[in-house]
This record gives C-alpha cells, sequence and structure tokens, in this order.
C-alpha cells in the first residue's frame, strides 16, 4: 500500500516537555519505532508539525537584536530540514540500509484572495503584554490576539492548493524510498507581481495539506496519528464513546472544535470523499492494528452512518 502518514507534535515534544534536542530525538526515536513497523512492503510518505519548533526558532530569533527575525517561510523551512533529520536518522537505525530516505523541502501554494487573510487566527510565537503586543504590531505590521492573559502574533491560515514538489516525491516513491516532505503543512507561498513565487507569512494546517498530499499521490491511505487511539463524542465525559467507522458527512455533523480535533476531522472526511479511499485517525502506537483495520476511527465513503467500539 502506498500510505501518508502525518505525525502529530506530540511525536516530536509530548505536553509540558522542555524543547531540547535531545527531547525531540527521543520523540522521534519512539514515532521511528512505530513507523518501521509497517515500513515492509509498503510505500511511505511522513508529514509531521513544526508548530513549537517555529514558535522555538521564532523565540531565538526575537533574542537576537542585531538582525531582524526570519520570517515564517524561512522557519518553516529551517524545520523541515531538522525535523527531516531526525526522522531519517531514527528510521535509518532500524531499518535494512538498503532502504533510501530523502526530506523534501515542500513548497505549498496558497491562493492570495484566500479569505483566511482577512481574518488571522493562527498563533505563533512568544507571548507579549498587551503593550508589548500593540507596539510591535504597529511597528511590524502584525495583526495581534489575547491569548490568556497575554497576547500573541496571529497570521492567516489558508488552504493548501498545490504541492510544488509532488512530482519528485512520486519519483522517489517510485524508486522504493521513504519520504519525508510537507512538514508543518509545508512551505507557505503564493504567486505575486509578474506571476513570481515568493513565500508568505502564513500558516498552513498540517492535516490538510497532508491530506492533499495523499490525494495528489493516490495514497491507498491517509493516516493521521495523534495522541489519542480514536476520535470521540462527548470527549473527556462520563459519557465519552469512541468512533470505529464513520462516513464523512456523519462525521461532520458532530461539530469537533476548531482548536483541536477539528481539522483532523476535515482532513480525513476531504480525503475520504474525494478518492474513495479510507483515512483514519488514531494513536501512533496503534499503527500496526490501524493499517490492519482493528484500530483507530476510520473515516470512509464505503458505509453510512457511524460505528462505536
Amino acid at each position: 500500500m502506498r500510505i501518508v502518514i502525518a505525525l502529530g507534535g506530540n511525536a516530536l515534544l509530548r505536553r509540558g516537555e522542555p524543547m531540547t534536542a535531545e527531547n525531540q530525538r527521543e520523540n522521534v526515536r519512539l514515532a521511528a519505532t512505530q513507523i518501521a513497523q509497517i515500513a515492509p512492503g509498503n510505500e511511505l510518505v511522513i508529514a509531521h508539525g513544526n508548530g513549537p519548533q517555529v514558535g522555538l526558532l521564532a523565540l531565538q530569533g526575537e533574542a537576537c537584536k542585531d538582525v531582524p527575525g526570519y520570517p515564517l517561510d524561512v522557519l518553516g523551512a529551517q524545520t523541515e530540514g531538522m525535523i527531516g533529520y531526525m526522522i531519517e536518522q531514527e528510521l535509518g537505525n532500524l531499518l535494512p540500509y538498503e532502504v533510501p530516505f530523502a526530506t523534501l523541502l515542500t513548497q505549498v501554494e496558497v491562493d492570495a484572495n484566500d479569505p483566511a487573510f482577512q481574518h488571522p487566527s493562527k498563533p505563533i510565537g512568544p507571548v507579549y503584554t498587551k503593550e508589548e503586543a500593540e507596539k510591535l504590531a504597529v511597528e511590524r505590521g502584525w495583526a495581534i490576539a489575547p491569548d490568556g492573559d497575554k497576547f500573541r502574533r496571529v497570521v492567516a491560515s489558508p488552504r493548501p492548493k498545490h504541492i510544488f514538489e509532488i512530482r519528485p516525491v512520486k519519483w522517489l516513491l517510485e524508486r522504493g524510498t521513504i519520504v519525508i516532505c510537507a512538514g508543518g503543512g509545508g512551505i507557505p507561498t503564493l504567486y505575486g507581481e509578474g506571476h513570481k513565487l515568493g513565500g508568505v507569512e502564513a500558516v498552513i494546517d498540517k492535516d490538510l495539506c497532508s491530506a492533499l498530499l495523499a490525494q495528489e499521490l493516490q495514497a491507498d491511505m491517509l493516516i493521521i496519528a495523534t495522541d489519542v487511539n480514536a476520535a470521540y463524542v462527548d470527549w473527556n465525559t462520563s459519557s465519552q464513546k469512541a468512533i470505529a467507522s464513520a462516513h464523512p458527512d456523519e462525521l461532520e455533523k458532530l461539530g469537533f472544535a476548531a482548536g483541536s480535533m477539528g481539522p483532523k476531522i476535515m482532513a480525513a472526511a476531504e480525503f475520504a470523499r474525494n478518492t474513495g479511499k479510507d483515512a483514519v485517525i488514531g494513536a501512533l502506537a496503534d499503527i500496526v492494528a490501524i493499517t490492519e483495520g482493528k484500530a483507530g476511527t476510520r473515516v470512509s465513503t464505503g458505509k453510512s452512518g457511524l460505528v462505536f467500539y
């Protein structure tokens, strides 16, 4: 099977952990241990989150007063290389030497007229006091929004339209390579004046980009790996129930929160609806069972309604 795996941020950094290179390496090692189990006989493409890593680079950039901080598209490219390097190395330590790996910096096109640019909502970077944030907003043209009792910069989260490196991803897959790409939703780019491609200060949702990636690669399955074993109704209540399988239409009616499971549900539903193939939301630790149809929430157009565990 050709499988696209979208690794959630927990695969790189556990909640509350210091963002040290050692912690990230250890979490990547744990993720690689699971992924290596399904590598034999399958074509694998791995996407991943990068939010904490971009935030760290932004903080480090703020500490340097001699030069302005790098723009978000450049920070995204930096984290794609860093995280891809770790994934390649840890998987390479588990799989036969003959298995090739490649990490691709992945430019993803967005639309300059996407409504998201009129309503920035994605928080990035450090927190500030209200006064600090308002001053920076004037100086740098930022949009800002409350974050608890502090403020943060917010940027647009436009929908992905096209993955520029899709052809080399296909070429590498056809030659048996495990490909790491589209990290953090890819590097957001758009065509400007004179049809010149350039980066843009935005963040693309990683799961929506992974769904587009899987669709353009004609993948047999999209796995959205997170830190829970399934999507739940009535989550975190005494009546919570894990969803075993669902038609995308029924799943979307449940109204999952935009800040947690919502983008994963949207991505899974879009892939299933557009391809007729299955998308599964579940825990990375269950990845073997997910490929066998025994774990996770399977989103499919092949069956109607909802089925619970």
